[in-house]
């Protein structure tokens, strides 16, 4: 599996952005797509999860400010950021694997981007 992200940026609070993840060789019957965020010397942390039946999964602090969204005929992953905070800076990840029921659990996914950052500036 391939992911490869883009549509990371500068933006000041309050603002949005969507981030997008271009993915290929997704071939599993039953798999996730998640988001994931990482500062430097911090865990990564889940954001928000998407699986093949379309149920999603949010880290409870982006509800209702983020929405994840899957085009199967694109093969290409979204984040729709709102009301962005100084706290959402991160650089931002896409993954995929097998799974059995959306998840935001890290190690639950093999396939990784390369990232794009996100600074929200205050």
């Amino acid at each position: 599996v391939q992911l490869v992200e883009s549509g990371g940026g500068s933006v000041q609070a309050g603002g949005s952005l969507r981030l997008s993840c271009q993915y290929s060789g997704l071939t599993y019957r039953s798999y996730c797509l998640g988001w994931f965020r990482q500062a430097p010397g911090k865990v990564r942390e889940g954001v928000a999860a998407i699986d093949s039946d379309g149920d999603a999964s949010y880290v409870e602090s982006v509800k209702g400010r983020f929405t994840i969204s899957n085009d199967n005929a694109k093969n290409t992953l979204y984040l729709q950021m709102n009301s962005l905070k100084p706290e959402d800076s991160d650089m931002y990840y896409c993954a995929a694997d097998r799974c059995y029921g959306v998840t935001t659990l890290a190690g639950i996914y093999g396939n990784w981007g390369q990232g794009t950052q996100v600074t929200v500036s205050s």
